[in-house]
């Protein structure tokens, strides 16, 4: 036997075996593993401007249109161009004419290039835009 010779002797065994809960732990490690990216929602880092008028409150679902510092176009979370963004917009309000867009643009965004989106948002079908701004 590995361990310690027993001379016939009924003594406790007072070691304990650890390869079961290495076996568990490894275990536990590969689930938090393959959850993780599952659980973590890519985020767009955004600045977002300061209002000390906004009101919070829960609207309907939305087109969520995000603007980083860059100027890059996210909707839904996912990159797209002014083009592409028209006519997924241009889809979604055909499919619900009361279907409106939360805009959330990096304050340091010019008030051009909000411009040109806010005119294709509209131009789609869209007739509510929202800010989304940071309380103060």
């Amino acid at each position: 036997m590995a361990g310690s010779y027993n001379s016939g002797q009924d003594e406790p065994i007072a070691e304990i075996n650890v390869v079961p809960l290495v076996d568990i732990i490894l275990v536990v490690l590969i689930i938090f593993m393959v959850t993780a990216p599952m659980v973590l929602k890519p985020t767009i880092d955004v600045d977002l401007p300061q209002a000390s008028s906004g009101e919070s409150k829960e609207a309907p679902k939305s087109i969520e249109v995000v603007v980083s510092k860059m100027g890059e176009l996210y909707l839904d979370g996912s990159k797209v161009s002014l083009e592409e963004l028209k006519n997924s917009v241009t889809v979604e309000a055909k499919k619900n004419s009361k279907s409106s867009v939360v805009l959330t643009a990096d304050k340091d965004v010019t008030l051009d290039g909000l411009t040109q989106i806010i005119d294709a948002i509209k131009g789609s079908g869209i007739k509510k835009v929202g800010f989304s701004i940071q309380k103060k």
